[in-house]
């Protein structure tokens, strides 16, 4: 089974404010790291937009037949989102519960997926969230 690496993240300025996110992918020895401003968002919500944009641009590059045959290691640093996501945590913001939904839904299509919580400085993604946040909009900081 191919075993393709996610690491994901997402933050905002001002929780809520401008927010961004960042996804690196790993597999067959390449990196692919794609990154975002997503508008107005909480931390959480852009932390679940970016696991979600890892999931839907997995699907676009293998596909859907293909994806079924996956494993996909998922690591965030985001222990609201990773223990809620792992059906560990009950959600407790309404404005979150669309988002784990999108996920559940993305999430019947794939094979394999483990949830990883690591700690921030492990997290590949951080520094991509960071480039935008605090540079696109230092102007806010």
């Amino acid at each position: 089974m191919k075993e393709i690496i996610v690491y994901t993240d997402g933050g905002a300025i001002n929780n809520p404010g401008k927010a961004a996110i960042g996804v690196v992918l790993k597999f067959d020895q390449r990196i692919k790291e794609y990154s975002k401003d997503i508008g107005i968002k909480t931390n959480n919500q852009a932390e679940y937009q970016a696991v979600i944009f890892a999931l839907e641009k997995i699907k676009q590059i293998f596909g859907k037949e293909k994806i079924k045959n996956l494993k996909i290691i998922l690591n965030l640093d985001s222990e609201v989102v990773a223990k809620q996501i792992d059906n560990q945590y009950k959600i407790s913001e309404p404005n979150l519960f669309p988002y784990f939904i999108k996920f559940h839904n993305l999430r019947l299509d794939f094979g394999e997926i483990k949830i990883n919580l690591i700690p921030r400085e492990q997290n590949l993604a951080d520094k991509l969230v960071k480039k935008i946040l605090f540079h696109k909009f230092s102007t806010l900081i």
